[in-house]
């Protein structure tokens, strides 16, 4: 027994140090998707509508900040993440645009089970910064889907793209450049439902 003792004391003592030694997880920046866009006093419709978090890729289903530096290579910076995964991020964007918009009021997310006239989803292809030369812009692709609640019909579809230049590739100016994407696609995407949805449920 003493022998045994004598020879797992060293083994703990060395695997403390290796522990201590072990270099730390650098901190990261967190950031969240800053809007600018103003309220309206619109008059309301009268259809309820559920926002769904958009389907997308493993690697932008996540906190990281993508970016395509070069070509068809996909990374993302160093230090930096959401507050939140990309799809998260984007649909309470687009609750906050319909919230401030002002024309659908009865709204709900995905995170409830709460009955609605229409649910807005799709497919996030695209939510990264990506390079050309010395230049970088902020890419949002959306393909949106605004699906009946009570058959589950799809009743309209399109895509959204929108490409802001960003005039610095430091990150902080990056993140001001997905703002400032992020406002113009939330805008494009409220017109777009309450045109769809008023239009559908007048038939």
């Amino acid at each position: 027994m003493k022998r045994a003792y004598q020879l797992i004391a060293p083994l703990a003592l060395a695997l403390v140090s290796a522990c201590s030694i072990l270099p730390k997880a650098d901190p990261s920046d967190v950031y969240r998707l800053a809007s600018a866009q103003a309220t309206n006093q619109a008059a309301p419709v009268s259809w309820s509508l559920r926002v769904n978090k958009p389907q997308t890729s493993e690697f932008l289903d996540s906190p990281r900040i993508a970016v395509v530096p070069n070509g068809d290579l996909i990374s993302s910076y160093a230090n930096s993440r959401w507050s939140d995964p990309s799809p998260v991020l984007l649909r309470n964007r687009f609750m906050d645009g319909f919230q401030r918009d002002g024309r659908v009021t009865l709204l709900s997310t995905d995170d409830t089970n709460l009955q609605s006239d229409f649910e807005l989803g799709g497919q996030l292809q695209a939510f990264q910064s990506e390079y050309h030369g010395s230049a970088v812009e902020v890419v949002i692709r959306l393909d949106a889907r605004l699906v009946r609640g009570s058959d589950q019909r799809i009743v309209a579809s399109r895509r959204f793209e929108v490409r802001q230049p960003v005039s610095d590739t430091k990150v902080p100016a990056v993140v001001a450049g997905f703002g400032q994407a992020g406002d113009q696609l939330n805008k494009q995407v409220v017109d777009w439902v309450v045109a769809q949805g008023t239009a559908t449920a007048k038939r």
